[in-house]
């Protein structure tokens, strides 16, 4: 009877559980101070967290201002997942400037924490927490009809697109320029041993060894 209930209950938390993927982030995590777990189904550190995790966004789930949630970094939420260095990896705070979390991982710690900094903050839903600049322009796309504002949002991503591609041709770039210089400091390296480097360093050897046996 006990494991049944166990079972039921993690079957209840799994179904209340959210996962992120880039199609569903912004709907998430809007107007929403977020506490999410980047992650790997093959990690270790991972599975040994699972338990509390879960029962973490099972105790915040439904809130208008919250949000704890899982990205799964090697499935549709891998490309959510760029700075990510190891696993489990957590963050929190506004979904557009996450932080890394450093305290401990427990699931009082992790309740604690998130009870203590998961608060409501300036957002369309939120706007009285707004300073007056950032009210005024959530207002002004407030006001913008629907066309409008999707047009003005796809400029803006494809901004960001450009800039991807910009940084890769700049790196693309780089490397190619750092295999021409290594070619030619081979090259040069080669041409310096073949004028007669070696000989002079054997003579010298030479030399010196004769000099030591007088």
């Amino acid at each position: 009877m006990k494991t049944t209930l166990t079972v039921l209950l993690a079957a209840i938390a799994s179904s209340q559980a959210i996962e992120l993927t880039p199609a569903n982030w912004d709907a998430e995590t809007a107007g929403k101070t977020v506490f999410i777990k980047f992650f790997a189904p093959w990690c270790g550190h991972c599975k040994a967290m699972k338990p509390d995790w879960d029962k973490l966004m099972e105790e915040f789930s439904g809130s208008a201002n919250q949000l704890v949630a899982d990205v799964d970094c090697t499935g549709e939420g891998q490309a959510l997942c760029e700075g990510v260095q190891g696993f489990p990896t957590l963050k929190w705070g506004d979904p557009s400037a996450l932080e890394d979390y450093e305290g401990a991982r427990d699931y009082d710690s992790l309740k604690a924490f998130a009870q203590e900094n998961l608060k409501p903050m300036c957002s369309p839903k939120n706007i009285d927490l707004c300073e007056a600049d950032k009210k005024a322009e959530i207002q002004k796309y407030q006001a913008m009809d629907a066309k409008e504002l999707e047009k003005l949002i796809e400029e803006k991503e494809a901004e960001l697109e450009k800039t991807e591609k910009d940084f890769e041709v700049f790196i693309e770039g780089l490397q190619k320029q750092f295999e021409d210089e290594m070619k030619v400091k081979e090259e040069k390296v080669k041409a310096i041993k073949a004028s007669g480097l070696g000989l002079m360093k054997a003579v010298k050897a030479s030399a010196s060894s004769g000099k030591d046996e007088l």
